[in-house]
């Protein structure tokens, strides 16, 4: 078995960028996730942090071990952050469908 299957340097940064980009566009302390707006502006994120996906995924091939260790990173990043643990639960679940759905379509 090839070390690069367990080599994550470039999807760890690239989770922390989203990560970073998503705590600058909807801090935590922005208040509640509910609400028309509030919406509004996750769809917004959520859209852009899917292409990001997408065209990281063009780039890389992402085994079991790597979409896990990206959920994993994702989901305590945000949880550290001060995200309420259902915006974290839904967030990640969000982005883990995306990332499989596009690796498959690679």
């Amino acid at each position: 078995m090839r070390l690069s299957w367990f080599n994550t340097k470039e999807l760890d940064e690239f989770a922390d960028t989203l990560v970073a980009r998503l705590i600058e566009s909807y801090p935590p302390s922005s208040g509640p996730l509910s609400g028309r707006k509030a919406f509004e502006r996750l769809r917004r994120l959520f859209g852009g942090t899917f292409e990001r996906i997408d065209g990281f995924v063009r780039g890389h091939r992402l085994n079991l071990y790597k979409k896990a260790h990206f959920a994993n990173r994702v989901r305590w990043s945000l949880l550290e952050a001060g995200y309420p643990r259902e915006f974290v639960d839904t967030m990640t679940e969000e982005l883990v469908a995306h990332l499989t759905l596009a690796s498959r379509g690679r």
